[in-house]
């Protein structure tokens, strides 16, 4: 696997379209953690997440197997524009939408706790997990969704707008409308992360 590290994302689909599926483990390797972070925090559920990451991956793998993937060098934004639909179709199908969960559950920010963190680190940090929580289950949908995808997913704005299905200008106004939001917020309540 080592030796496929270096290699750019184009040259690792040829190659497990030639058969060689170490360099689909490191294809997968490379954005797992961006891609399931990203489903988590539109379904707040981690094992409906984990769900709909394996769905993806099979997708996946599925057109790169038949050769029908085109989007060359765009991996990553075309990955999360499936995973942001396998969503969507979810939310369809059992006809409701998405909630920011309480304290009480599971959720995204799980994922970034530190082993090495003491009991005070750890209480701090999820209070201040709990404090974005509330103040993103605040926004419109639109504008929480821009702000987890650009901050957690860490995707460009074109990468937004890819998935999001919208232009770049509207994924950034978003992003402001959601900022300014969020500074207000923080100012009526007089919070700080």
């Amino acid at each position: 696997m080592r030796k496929f590290i270096d290699h750019s994302d184009t040259e690792l689909i040829l190659s497990f379209q030639e058969g060689n599926s170490i360099a689909l483990e490191t294809l997968i390797n490379r954005y797992k953690d961006k891609l399931f972070s990203s489903i988590l925090f539109i379904v707040k559920d981690k094992y409906l997440a984990e769900d709909l990451f394996q769905e993806t991956f099979v997708r996946i793998i599925d057109t790169l197997r038949s050769r029908r993937y085109n989007e060359e060098g765009k991996f990553l934004p075309w990955a999360m524009r499936i995973a942001h639909n396998l969503c969507v179709d979810h939310f369809r199908k059992v006809k409701r939408t998405p909630a920011i969960v309480t304290s009480d559950n599971q959720n995204v920010f799980d994922a970034l706790v530190l082993v090495n963190d003491n009991a005070e680190q750890k209480m701090i940090r999820q209070q201040g997990y709990d404090r974005m929580h509330r103040m993103l289950s605040a926004l419109p949908d639109e504008q929480r969704e821009v702000i987890v995808l650009r901050h957690f997913g860490e995707m460009s704005f074109k990468e937004i707008a890819a998935v999001t299905n919208c232009s770049i200008n509207t994924a950034l106004g978003r992003m402001r409308y959601g900022l300014i939001n969020l500074r207000k917020l923080m100012l009526e309540k007089q919070l700080s992360l």
